[in-house]
């Protein structure tokens, strides 16, 4: 395991209004009140979960304490962006963010962003993918789905999808707890997070198949994230067997949801600890698995990530490196 690279496909960083704020541009920047919806769940069970990590020496000098080389952040609050029903605001908010997600990650090299962009502006979407990629130097376009009007396979954004695979970078699933839309039956946030982003998730997958996404869009590398890889056997076999009644109800597939869920192109962020992991890897191979720290949420397991995966028995040295590093690497299309 020695001169290996590790990769976080998966962290995150605190994205306070007040960083935000001074990079999006006016009149946007004086909105009144909250630039985001918030969250009526305290994650942190006041205060005593979780690590409020701002400065970027504090995090790498917690990278080298976990063993990570390279951390890829993805938003906090900011994922709310989708639930936004100011389409001009919303792409304001993501030239914003992105531009100041890109400052933070040139005080290191290790750090390296991803971009939001409107998924309810269509053209300024596809305009922000090519200048989050091409002039901020991110390395993917991460979306929570979460409130918008349609699911991920409409053609409604297939040309967001079209630039995001010209520029070679991955589309980034990245769900909230909030999920199924109008559900008010939770009452506890364990209750909720145990739910929502799970269900979330199965629901952006079907979308993408059912939608022919991967079949329009063959080179689109895709992640799926912070929900574990034990539900991608059970989906796929849920999928397939709806499918095999109901074909013309997803015309633009070729083939089974199993073979473009296996196909290579679509990846999965496992949980360190997850005892269905070996498992996943026999069904769907061991170059599309990844691991997230999470860092610096509630539910990470600081400092003890990377040491968890390295430690397990039932992984060979070989598919370790390749979750630690190697798919990575494929994922966000980096030479190895």
């Amino acid at each position: 395991m020695r001169g290996m690279q590790v990769i976080d496909a998966d962290g995150h960083v605190r994205d306070r209004e007040s960083d935000i704020r001074p990079n999006i541009e006016l009149p946007y920047r004086n909105r009144r009140g909250s630039l985001v919806p918030g969250d009526e769940w305290d994650s942190s069970m006041y205060g005593r979960l979780g690590m409020d990590i701002h400065d970027v020496p504090t995090r790498l000098r917690d990278m080298d304490q976990e063993g990570i080389d390279v951390s890829v952040l993805f938003p906090t609050v900011s994922f709310s962006v989708s639930r936004l029903p100011e389409r001009d605001y919303a792409a304001a908010y993501c030239r914003g963010y992105n531009n100041w997600i890109a400052g933070v990650c040139r005080e290191s090299p290790r750090l390296k962003g991803v971009g939001l962009v409107p998924f309810q502006h269509v053209p300024a979407a596809v305009a922000e993918v090519t200048r989050a990629i091409t002039e901020l130097g991110l390395s993917g376009i991460a979306v929570g789905a979460f409130g918008l009007k349609e699911h991920l396979g409409s053609e409604t954004f297939w040309p967001i999808y079209e630039e995001i695979q010209r520029l070679n970078v991955p589309l980034l699933i990245h769900n909230s707890r909030q999920g199924p839309a109008g559900d008010n039956r939770f009452d506890t946030f364990l209750f909720k997070h145990t739910v929502g982003r799970p269900v979330e998730t199965l629901i952006d997958c079907a979308a993408l198949v059912y939608g022919g996404v991967p079949e329009k869009f063959p080179r689109l590398r895709v992640a799926f994230l912070e929900c574990g890889v034990g539900w991608v056997p059970y989906w796929m076999e849920r999928m397939d067997e709806e499918y095999e009644k109901r074909q013309e109800e997803a015309p633009l597939l070729k083939a089974k949801p199993s073979e473009y869920m296996t196909s290579g192109n679509w990846f999965y962020a496992c949980e360190p600890e997850e005892g269905t992991l070996p498992y996943a890897i026999d069904r769907l191979g061991e170059d599309v698995v990844v691991f997230a720290s999470d860092y610096p949420h509630w539910d990470g397991m600081f400092p003890y990530v990377v040491s968890t995966i390295r430690e397990r028995k039932d992984l060979s040295d070989s598919i370790k490196r390749k979750i630690l590093g190697g798919n990575a690497v494929r994922l966000y299309g980096w030479s190895g």
